[in-house]
């Protein structure tokens, strides 16, 4: 085991920052800063990578599947973070886009110690989650190598889910596994082995480009906007009328009647606004369009 780890990129000392405990704050955080630019280099020489396993994930979706992010330590962390920002965001059901960490919910918090050895208690994770063939898991490792979610991927492979790995080394074990590999190498780490600096980092912006992308592809955006956010507190009702402001151009009054009439829902007020119809109208018009609200305005104007 500790060959392997020997050979891994981020295991490597970073040849940049062997002074750095001699540094003043200032320079230390400069220091960082300039690692952090290769992170954006790692993350865009795999954009076609990234762009296959969106559309894998859309495919997903459009079958009723769902999203499995699966780590452990920050992996699983950041994993849990970006599916938890789905359903107030994007108006998703929580079950569409989950995180799984090795440890259970104690381990978004607190190191549970083990938890990341046993492939076992991944596959069982795994099992727990119901994970068929309509679904995707993406596993997330920096090392490539974290024995829980190579189990993981495993029996997730078993069960004919499409399985996508996510790791900062080349040529590791889940390569062998996956069905699509998402290989972002940004070199070592500021701190040896530090995988929640750098990797950490390409790993989140990866999550948000699976998930935002999806999301768009799947008709959770119009325009720029996002048009099924889940008006849940005071801020976010603020954010939904600005946002049907900003789709239709429409006055206060005209914003506020549609948003209440519409039952808070943001897609189908701007609808019933841009294509002069009533709720039941501007509903009907989003089923026909599965639920796409440029498709949705141009069938109600002949289009």
């Amino acid at each position: 085991m500790y060959n392997l780890l020997n050979e891994l990129t981020t295991e490597q000392r970073n040849p940049n920052t062997t002074q750095i405990d001699r540094l003043s704050s200032e320079e230390i955080v400069r220091l960082i800063h300039a690692e952090d630019r290769l992170v954006t280099e790692a993350v865009g020489r795999i954009l076609p990578q990234v762009a296959q396993a969106v559309d894998r994930i859309v495919a997903a979706f459009q079958r009723q599947g769902r999203l499995f992010y699966i780590g452990a330590g920050t992996s699983g962390r950041l994993g849990i973070l970006d599916a938890s920002e789905c359903p107030p965001t994007y108006g998703t059901d929580p079950s569409m886009v989950q995180g799984i960490i090795a440890g259970g919910f104690q381990a978004v918090k607190d190191p549970v110690e083990g938890a990341e050895d046993s492939e076992e208690l991944g596959a069982k994770d795994i099992d727990e989650h119901g994970v068929t063939d309509r679904d995707v898991v993406v596993g997330i490792a920096a090392s490539g190598r974290t024995p829980y979610v190579l189990g993981a991927m495993k029996r997730a492979k078993e069960k004919q889910a499409t399985v996508i790995g996510l790791c900062n080394n080349e040529h590791t074990p889940m390569a062998g596994i996956a069905d699509l590999m998402l290989e972002a190498v940004a070199g070592p780490e500021v701190v040896l082995g530090s995988t929640r600096m750098k990797s950490g980092t390409a790993q989140k912006l990866i999550l948000n480009m699976l998930t935002t992308a999806s999301m768009i592809r799947i008709g959770k955006v119009y325009e720029n906007l996002m048009v099924d956010v889940l008006p849940s507190n005071e801020k976010l009702v603020y954010r939904a009328k600005r946002i049907i402001g900003m789709a239709t151009g429409a006055p206060e009054n005209v914003i506020s009647e549609a948003y209440n009439e519409s039952g808070r829902h943001v897609k189908t007020a701007i609808v019933m606004i841009l294509a002069k119809t009533d709720r039941d109208g501007a509903r009907e018009l989003l089923e026909r369009s599965g639920g796409f609200v440029r498709q949705a305005v141009a069938l109600a104007n002949g289009n």
